[in-house]
């Protein structure tokens, strides 16, 4: 007879033994595999499997509810940890650190545009979604603009986080790469099936414990590696002293407000906006921050955890803004050690070469820690729309709560394997991920602003808005999908449109929906927003 205990160590004890299987497979086909380091990602990788089965057994009765939104009930301090975990992700990290290293903070953007998208939501969205009850933030457009508009609106929300995830993943394999001397598709393979089988288990109750775990070993294991790499640096006054020297006027976090009359911005300053702009309000309409926002406990705790979270994310980026500098002036050759083949690889060369081995894994753990906070995230997320918005919607409108409950388990693993398989086989994943947020900014974020606060907003506006912000978004090109401008925008060098085009879409599209909606109340009466029931009925 097995104890209790054993019982509910056992899935944990089952996933470190298939790790220690893989390592000394890899060993055997002559991987040089960090050993101790190994190990260390195999206990925490039982940790968080442990965490993750355990909250599955908090969700009570299993239904759509308890899965996507934990029944409605996590309170302040895990929201706040699980919002920010999800936003600082290891693309947040590997990306801030990277960018910072190659371009300079000037365009290191994400950290504080991000950050303001959350207090920006905060301030005014959260509340009004909570206080409708909605599930999805396709609600309130499926309650406005009818189940098909909505729909064919979700796509981009799901491919969005779709891609998000791969891309997340992507930059895990080159970090266990670098760090454990592991290989890239084995190291994506055991990350994502491990984050795809608590989730499926657990859902949001899952994610959210997990993510607490994961957030704490993130800001520790950054803030552990600082000291031992400046210390290979000559410390901080000298290395920021060296960057400034070396990016100038990049070396600030903003551009002067004259930039277009500077060398080092010319018309790149108006594309500076035209991304701020983008990591701002295009930050706001995605299913993995509303999740938290609609899973509050009520309408002033979405706010706050919103607000709150913003701040945690920018002080999140201050470590990984550190490692970027020290990556910049890091003397890798007087260290023995090959400069970085790619500045992407700015963070795991700090953390395995400027540091111990004991804070290097450590590190190591920090960056899983914050690639699995957001895999997960994203993953129940896109299976949360599919489900709910597209599944119940269209195809089963009058599913019931638990047979729904299963179906968004299925739709986990199919979204987590389809984004597994994009991370191992589709090296422009990163710039897939930043096309999907595009059209989450150009096309969403009209949309839900006149869904959530245009009264008079209708069907035709929505459609009418739709169509001038594609036409406008695709007519500047886009390199991802071959396509070539077609619109004769203004300030194009290289080839790349500098005009801000895609602010030019999103005010165009809100404009249009505005007017086009108040020019045809009587062919189509606007549709009010009302509650949502809060099961499904049986």
């Amino acid at each position: 007879m097995q104890s209790p205990l054993i019982k509910k160590l056992l899935p944990s004890l089952y996933i470190m033994a298939a790790l220690l299987l893989l390592g000394g497979v890899l060993h055997l086909m002559g991987h040089p595999v960090y050993w101790p380091g190994f190990a260390s990602m195999m206990c925490f990788y039982a940790v968080i499997f442990y965490i993750g089965t355990y909250a599955a057994s908090m969700k009570g009765e299993e239904n759509e509810n308890s899965i996507m939104l934990a029944g409605r009930s996590i309170p302040l301090g895990v929201a706040v940890f699980t919002m920010s975990a999800t936003w600082v992700g290891g693309g947040y990290i590997n990306g801030t650190a990277e960018y910072t290293n190659s371009s300079g903070i000037a365009w290191v953007q994400a950290p504080w545009g991000y950050a303001l998208s959350l207090i920006v939501g905060g301030l005014f969205f959260a509340r009004k979604m909570r206080r409708y009850e909605f599930k999805t933030m396709i609600d309130p457009l499926q309650q406005r603009f009818g189940k098909k508009v909505a729909a064919l609106l979700s796509l981009p929300a799901i491919c969005g986080e779709l891609f998000w995830t791969s891309a997340i993943l992507t930059a895990l394999g080159t970090t266990f790469g670098t760090v454990l001397g592991m290989d890239f598709v084995p190291s994506i393979i055991a990350s994502a099936a491990i984050a795809i089988a608590y989730t499926a288990l657990g859902g949001l109750w899952a994610v959210a414990f997990t993510d607490v775990i994961q957030m704490i070993l993130l800001l520790i294991g950054l803030v552990l590696v600082i000291p031992f790499a400046l210390d290979k640096v000559g410390g901080w006054d000298l290395a920021w002293k060296t960057y400034v020297e070396h990016k100038g006027i990049l070396a600030n976090a903003l551009p002067p407000i004259d930039g277009w009359k500077h060398k080092s911005w010319g018309n790149y300053y108006w594309n500076w906006w035209d991304s701020a702009l983008l990591l701002i309000f295009g930050g706001i309409p995605w299913q993995v921050y509303f999740q938290r926002v609609l899973a509050s406990k009520n309408e002033k705790v979405a706010m706050r955890l919103s607000i709150i979270a913003g701040f945690v994310c920018m002080a999140a980026a201050i470590p990984a803004v550190m490692i970027g500098v020290i990556g910049h002036v890091a003397p890798w050759e007087a260290l023995g050690v090959a400069p970085p083949q790619e500045a992407a690889l700015t963070l795991p060369y700090v953390v395995r070469y400027l540091t111990n081995p004991f804070v290097a894994t450590i590190g190591l753990g920090a960056i899983a820690a914050a690639v699995m906070s957001s895999v997960d995230s994203s993953i129940l997320s896109a299976s949360s729309m599919a489900s709910w918005n597209i599944y119940r919607t269209l195809l089963k409108p009058k599913v019931d709560s638990k047979t729904l409950a299963k179906v968004i388990k299925r739709v986990i693993w199919i979204i987590g394997v389809a984004a597994t398989l994009i991370a191992l086989q589709v090296k422009s994943v990163y710039a897939l991920w930043f096309l999907c947020s595009d059209f989450v900014y150009c096309i969403l974020f009209p949309q839900l602003v006149c869904a959530l606060f245009d009264k008079k907003a209708n069907r035709y506006g929505a459609i009418a808005g739709l169509l001038v912000s594609l036409i406008l978004r695709f007519g500047g090109g886009e390199a991802t999908l071959g396509i070539p401008n077609i619109i004769p925008y203004p300030l194009i060098e290289d080839g790349n449109v500098l005009f801000p085009f895609r602010t030019t879409a999103m005010l165009s599209g809100l404009l249009t929906m505005v007017i086009v909606s108040r020019l045809s109340q009587k062919q189509c009466p606007p549709q009010p927003l009302h509650k949502l029931k809060q099961t499904i009925t049986n």
